[in-house]
């Protein structure tokens, strides 16, 4: 093993479970704030509110995300700059990150600096130096920190788990975690309607003209986040490494191109190999097919082999035959309210919850490594 992969290693693990606090009574109402109002904030904040939470604040850049979000919450004071909520809102108990890749650290920071817990959406970072200075300050805070990977709270999942930590697959040689949709198109640069501050969108990223479909598809662009690969890539590669007890990859290789998103920058057809110590990863994302639609992961091992997907998972004895049926097999959905309630009993608890920023760390790593892989043309070490 390399320093580097040391060192990392090392930056990763994880720390003493806080020391518990009496901040919130047991029928105390938890309050927040959502920090990015698109699609997705809107969604995770519904969910909050669901399992009791009040949602006292909005912020966004862009007004008619905020108008929507406000028939959610009507009640909630809006904002344009997160840091002037961070200092108008002195009884928030947390925020709910929701932001482009690139704000994810500047808003974290900011929340930690004002001592508020915060949900933070995946993936953890915009790089892996980003993910150690990340690690750095929650652990310098008595901040609880959930990062956005629902899997790590799903009862289905954790019993599929069990099976890989009870020998069921015996030796896992190969593993192919795969995401298809048949969704890529040319991307919309057409004007936007309503009000947008795109300097403050920008934020540290270089300074360019308004781009419509810079904003729109934000995913896409090197300057704002990592594409498909650290977004979809986090979830899927955290369960190949929580499953296989790995830690990140040592190496990874990539190619990918853009089919059919006409106008991104990052592919929406690639395929990643990772490198373990005692096994091997193939990542493969297509948006441009709908062929065993959505995710799965295949473990394949020298006793059995699991398929894990949105459904479930099922297990079939080796050696496979045509037609066997499954040894193993449960039927469950990934929940999203299961994990923000480990959140928000690790609010009053002070416990480290299931997705700390230690786990989404070595999640991110593989993704980032095919990203650099892929960028150079050439095999990436954890290390270089």
């Amino acid at each position: 093993m390399t320093s580097s992969r040391r060192s990392f290693l090392s930056s990763v693990s994880v720390a003493p479970m806080f020391v518990p606090s009496t901040a919130f009574g047991a029928n105390d109402r938890i309050s927040y704030a959502v920090l990015a109002t698109g699609g997705r904030g809107r969604y995770v904040s519904r969910e909050f509110q669901k399992l009791g939470a009040a949602c006292v604040a909005l912020c966004d850049v862009y007004e008619p995300n905020l108008e929507l979000a406000r028939k959610d919450a009507p009640q909630a004071r809006t904002y344009v700059d997160y840091k002037e909520l961070l200092a108008s809102e002195k009884s928030l108990d947390a925020v709910l990150v929701a932001s482009p890749d690139h704000h994810h650290a500047p808003m974290l920071f900011a929340a930690l600096d004002a001592k508020k817990d915060a949900y933070l959406e995946k993936p953890l970072s915009k790089s892996l130096e980003e993910s150690a200075r990340i690690i750095k300050a929650t652990r310098a805070s008595k901040q609880v920190v959930q990062v956005g990977m629902q899997r790590r709270s799903a009862p289905a999942i954790m019993q599929a788990r069990k099976l890989v930590a009870d020998g069921v697959l015996g030796r896992i040689t190969l593993v192919k975690p795969q995401w298809h949709w048949n969704i890529s198109k040319k991307l919309d640069n057409s004007p936007l309607p309503g009000k947008l501050d795109w300097s403050r969108f920008l934020g540290s990223a270089k300074r360019r003209d308004l781009e419509p479909m810079r904003f729109r598809r934000w995913r896409y662009f090197w300057d704002y986040a990592g594409g498909n690969m650290t977004d979809q890539g986090t979830h899927l590669m955290d369960v190949v490494q929580w499953f296989t007890g790995s830690g990140p990859p040592i190496s990874a290789l990539c190619h990918g191109y853009v089919a059919k998103m006409e106008g991104a920058e990052h592919p929406d057809v690639f395929s990643a190999i990772f490198e373990y110590p005692n096994c091997m990863a193939t990542w493969t994302l297509d948006y441009a097919n709908s062929f065993q639609n959505g995710w799965s992961i295949t473990f394949m091992g020298d006793r059995g082999t699991m398929i894990l997907d949105d459904a479930g998972y099922k297990v079939f004895a080796e050696p496979w035959k045509r037609d066997a049926l499954p040894v193993h097999e449960e039927s469950a959905p990934v929940p999203m309210q299961t994990h923000i309630q480990n959140f928000f009993d690790c609010m009053k608890s002070r416990q480290d919850p299931n997705c700390t920023v230690e786990i989404a760390a070595q999640a991110v790593a593989g993704p980032h490594l095919a990203n650099q892989a892929m960028l150079a043309g050439r095999k990436v070490l954890l290390s270089s």
